[in-house]
């Protein structure tokens, strides 16, 4: 899905998603590596977490031609031991936490490798805001749909989830792609949130 939402726009999505970063980061379902190339130079090294072996092995490949270091591990996002508690400066979420088995258990290791103060950023699909929208993803998320797309639910409230374990600092709620026609996995949340001292 990644090149169909790169000609979408949602390269301009990930360069906002990772602006300004700096320090040690943590990415967590990185996928075929496509936000990669938009790591800042103020980066000194990102540890890029990917379960599936065809997409770390993308990964792998882009993360040669990154503009920082970049090193690829398997792992799952539920279970980081590979990293030490408070070690990271940050951690990034990209379409992500609509997939993973429990969004809280890998929300609560993020904020556990954080340091106090760390950022959480994520761009995330996420529950619709109208009753008619969450009717449609209850539906397509009891049928078809994860089988379609890796085991996604479309209808997870991780805003509220982000909430229960750190500080939001800011989000914007935008649908995307923009199509005349609703998707019931257009609704989503760019921003920045921080572990508590």
């Amino acid at each position: 899905m990644g090149p169909a939402l790169d000609r979408a726009g949602i390269a301009e999505h990930r360069e906002r998603l990772l602006t300004g970063l700096t320090g040690d980061v943590i990415e967590i379902g990185a996928g075929n590596g496509l936000n990669f190339r938009h790591y800042p130079a103020g980066v000194r090294r990102v540890l890029a977490v990917e379960p599936e072996p065809r997409l770390r092995a993308a990964a792998e490949a882009a993360a040669r031609t990154a503009p920082v270091p970049v090193e690829v591990t398997p792992g799952v996002a539920e279970d980081l031991a590979l990293a030490a508690d408070a070690s990271y400066d940050a951690a990034v979420v990209c379409l992500t936490l609509c997939s993973v088995t429990d969004p809280h258990r890998a929300l609560a290791e993020l904020r556990r490798v954080l340091r106090p103060g760390g950022q959480l950023r994520f761009l995330e699909h996420v529950r619709a805001g109208s009753t008619g929208m969450r009717r449609v993803q209850r539906v397509v998320a009891a049928t078809f749909w994860p089988l379609l797309t890796g085991g996604c639910h479309t209808g997870r409230d991780t805003r509220s989830a982000i909430v229960a374990g750190f500080t939001l600092r800011s989000v914007d709620t935008f649908a995307f792609p923009e199509t005349r026609v609703p998707s019931p996995a257009a609704t989503h949340i760019l921003g920045t949130a921080v572990r508590p001292d």
